[in-house]
């Protein structure tokens, strides 16, 4: 069985999509974020129902909500589930 997603757990995916998929978190925010001209981002927290992300639009940082369609049941489902979403935008 997955881990149970707790803010620790949470520090573990942020800090692993922050250093290794920082181009997927700027996709999050463009996309699901409706925000097209971000230059970067960053994962600031994640938990069961969406994540917090920080961005950098036109030289200023805004944050943005992004709510998953479903609530996250664990570490897994948050794996797949971010995986699927960059699916998502990819195709849009």
């Amino acid at each position: 069985m997955s881990e149970p997603i707790t803010p620790q757990i949470g520090d573990r995916i942020c800090k692993h999509m922050n250093e290794d998929h920082p181009d997927a978190i700027a996709l999050y925010a463009k996309t699901f974020g409706k925000s097209p001209n971000i230059e970067t981002a960053k994962m600031e927290s994640i938990d069961p129902e969406g994540m917090n992300l920080t961005a950098t639009e036109d030289s200023k940082t805004i944050p943005i909500r992004i709510e998953f369609d479903h609530r996250l049941k664990d570490a897994e489902d948050a794996h797949h589930t971010l995986i699927e979403m960059v699916k998502q935008a990819r195709n849009r």
